[in-house]
């Protein structure tokens, strides 16, 4: 990685500018091209380097609810879940981790009493039975991890 490349991944992860031309902002910032940017966004992207980019919305501020929930899938059927769970358009992030519940996502829904039904979906869909893991408490991390 280069040393533009560096800066603008470091800078990202502060977030964009709240302003008319947020990349313009950045360029100005950086010494570099907008458009250039972009670009290596777009790169970091399709080679895995980045896996999303895009805004974070509290969600319960917004009238909306979610929740953390798992479940315990075959590692033969772990790539079809997975693929199950990404038309859902609940699902908010799926990640695979090393435990006895192996496959993590973040359920996202329009209000509280969604939550459950839309499980109970998710059971209907699979075959498997999801744990969840509501919040009981919110905790703000700023994490920063320089490149």
């Amino acid at each position: 990685m280069d040393n533009a490349a560096r800066a603008l991944l470091n800078r990202l992860q502060l977030g964009l500018p709240l302003v008319a031309d947020p990349w313009g902002a950045l360029a100005a910032e950086l010494d570099q091209e907008p458009e250039a940017m972009r670009q290596q966004v777009a790169d970091w992207l399709a080679d895995g380097t980045l896996t999303r980019f895009g805004p974070l919305f509290d969600v319960a501020r917004m009238d909306g609810a979610f929740t953390l929930a798992a479940m315990a899938v075959p590692e033969e059927r772990f790539e079809a879940v997975h693929q199950q769970l990404l038309t859902l358009p609940e699902v908010a992030h799926n990640y695979r981790r090393e435990h006895a519940l192996n496959m993590w996502f973040v359920l996202a829904c329009t209000d509280a009493e969604q939550i459950a039904p839309s499980l109970k979906q998710i059971e209907q869909i699979t075959g498997l039975p999801v744990f969840n893991f509501p919040k009981l408490r919110e905790f703000h991390v700023q994490l920063y991890l320089p490149v």
